[in-house]
């Protein structure tokens, strides 16, 4: 705790970074931040613009690159965008999906994650591409690679078909569909990979709000498993969790060697 201290009184380590190191977290005027969640789950914290101000998301974000050297945030408007990029350092690059309304900072030295596993982001239609980009998003900020197949529902089985290789070849499926949500059930009966699906409210009446593309989900008779509503950043993360499992396996095989 002394060299901590000694490194603040020097300006090398701020409060702020001492604070996450010695309670796992730091407090700012909009919260406290979980700086050590991702040591602690493999998941790393996510801000979350929605239902706050730009300002109160610009301050948890610097805090999160203060800490941890890089920030996520999710869900966020225009206004958020220009609030993060104007609180973050300089040197800091800031990353901006619009269609999965998210933001990606990472401070000047920060080193990504690499996990040598493939997560493959499907979705059934446009329409799907928000809660897909999320899961994306967060995926890759895990550390695997991530693949994107796009518009390949059920109305047209073909279309599926023709991506079969690229679904199979993927060490976790993210898929995403609104409607009636067949999607992942349809794929998860081709293939033999883990598939974890995303319902989206999108679609028509009643159960067009994702209720209906939740209910076949759970339903299905192919097996696979389910996440809330658009809930993109469950999906992601708990796809990029099981393809780092993928990749450690994979390692221990290869340093076992063949078998005699």
């Amino acid at each position: 705790m002394r060299e901590l201290l000694e490194a603040v009184a020097a300006g090398e380590v701020s409060p702020a970074a001492a604070e996450a190191r010695l309670s796992g977290y730091a407090t700012t005027g909009a919260g406290r931040f979980d700086a050590a969640r991702e040591s602690r789950s493999g998941v790393p914290e996510a801000v979350l613009a929605e239902g706050k101000t730009p300002g109160e998301a610009a301050a948890m974000a610097a805090a999160a690159v203060e800490t941890t050297g890089r920030a996520l945030v999710t869900r966020a408007t225009d206004d958020h965008v220009d609030a993060v990029a104007a609180a973050v350092p300089a040197d800091a690059t800031v990353e901006r999906d619009e269609r999965a309304r998210t933001i990606v900072v990472r401070a000047g030295d920060y080193d990504p994650p690499s996990i040598d596993a493939t997560v493959c982001v499907a979705t059934g239609g446009t329409s799907d591409a928000a809660a897909a980009g999320e899961a994306a998003v967060v995926a890759r900020a895990i550390g695997p690679r991530v693949e994107r197949v796009e518009d390949v529902g059920v109305a047209h089985l073909g279309r599926v078909l023709d991506e079969l290789d690229t679904l199979a070849a993927a060490d976790v499926l993210v898929v995403a569909a609104g409607r009636e949500g067949a999607l992942p059930t349809v794929v998860a009966g081709l293939v033999d990979t883990p598939l974890i699906g995303l319902p989206v409210s999108s679609g028509y009446g009643f159960g067009g709000d994702g209720e209906a593309a939740l209910a076949g989900m759970l339903q299905s008779c192919t097996v696979l498993s389910v996440v809330n509503v658009d809930a993109g950043f469950v999906a992601g993360a708990q796809a990029a969790l099981i393809a780092r499992a993928v990749a450690a396996a994979r390692a221990d095989d290869d340093c076992d060697g063949p078998d005699e």
